[in-house]
């Protein structure tokens, strides 16, 4: 997800959306711990966009 697209996001979306990514990189890191993926590079990419939407969160929360 790039910047742009979240800077766009209310809130309150931003927040929702930052759970639900987090419980899918929880499952993805099971799911690995379980049998691991060959491509690991989609929980590096989770990672960071979860670091950020909770940056741009953090400057909109800011803001107000």
């Amino acid at each position: 997800m790039k910047a742009s697209e979240v800077r766009e996001m209310s809130i309150g979306d931003l927040r929702e959306r930052i759970e639900a990514e987090k419980a899918n990189l929880d499952t993805m890191k099971i799911n690995h711990a379980i049998s691991p993926l060959e491509d690991t590079s989609k929980i590096r990419k989770a990672r960071k966009d979860i670091a950020r939407m909770m940056t741009i969160l953090a400057e909109k929360e800011k803001q107000n």
